[in-house]
């Protein structure tokens, strides 16, 4: 068997997530018939059937499902390559740096300091991103490093803790709950995250970014919080930045803290990487977190 091709992996993906040999066609430019052949090629080259088609519908085999799932990887580490070797090579590499902002305990601009005061630094590049984009962001090469609060699919990351704090629950500040000084996770049923996940089965296993489209920027939170649609869990630390009259901010007893940490791919042997974490880390560890009691609202 020959080596396999990025351009039939590519096909195969597009084919794989659209289930539709028309719509995979135009999303990549080309006419179904070079496509269908491409994919019945692969087929041939593997020994193994990758489709169920019917004259209604396109399926995944067993076997279609391991190669798409391989096949992404494969394509995210073809595609960070290409973009991790074209930073390298420019007159000025820059750190690129992926998080969510407000998501920094108010520590960014410590750790960007004391970054920039040792010899390895390169300048900087922010891309600023919504929960749960900075992994692919990392995974694709569009990020050489990233600040974000777990949890979060660690494969083919290496990170470092930073720091943990309370979470809280932002409620509307007319909401029934918001007269109480102390809530459980249980006194939320019914109640509804951004992302659309139950608000008392926080303590699930799987992180809703992994399976749900991501959550809207604060703006669009806080307005919907406000509103009674949503409740939040926000750190203390963004808490504590952001009063709102609309809002009551109160604390939930068998709610777990949020962590803090900074992530970096496996396979960087980039000095730039190695120092931007040094210095998070030693920002973190200086840092003494408020923990004192908020009630707001």
């Amino acid at each position: 068997m020959s080596d396999l091709e990025v351009r039939q992996l590519r096909y195969f993906v597009a084919v794989a997530e659209e289930l539709h040999f028309g719509r995979a066609a135009e999303r990549l430019g080309m006419a179904q018939p070079p496509l269908s052949r491409a994919i019945r090629e692969l087929e041939r080259q593997l020994g193994v059937q990758l489709l169920e088609r019917t004259t209604r519908q396109v399926t995944l085999t067993p076997a279609g499902r391991v190669l798409l799932r391989d096949a992404r990887t494969a394509l995210d580490a073809v595609t960070a390559a290409d973009r991790r070797a074209r930073n390298a090579g420019r007159a000025a590499p820059a750190l690129r740096l992926a998080f969510k902002p407000d998501y920094d305990a108010g520590l960014l601009p410590r750790m960007l300091a004391e970054y920039q005061s040792d010899p390895a630094a390169e300048p900087v590049e922010l891309l600023m991103g919504g929960r749960g984009e900075q992994v692919p962001a990392l995974w694709d090469g569009r990020a050489d490093v990233a600040i974000l609060p777990m949890p979060f699919d660690e494969r083919g990351l290496d990170f470092e803790p930073l720091l943990s704090e309370p979470r809280l629950v932002a409620l509307a500040a007319g909401d029934p709950l918001a007269a109480r000084t102390e809530l459980r996770l249980a006194d939320l049923a019914g109640r509804v995250l951004p992302d659309g996940a139950h608000a008392d089965d926080e303590t699930r296993a799987v992180p809703p970014e992994w399976t749900r489209p991501p959550c809207k920027d604060l703006g669009q939170i806080f307005h919907l919080v406000e509103l009674g649609t949503v409740v939040w869990f926000p750190p203390l630390s963004l808490a504590r930045r952001h009063h709102r009259p609309g809002i009551a901010y109160r604390p939930v007893s068998d709610l777990a803290p949020s962590t803090l940490v900074v992530a970096w791919p496996q396979n960087s042997h980039s000095p730039s990487v190695a120092a931007f974490v040094r210095a998070a880390t030693a920002v973190a560890a200086t840092h003494a977190p408020d923990t004192a009691p908020l009630t707001i609202g």
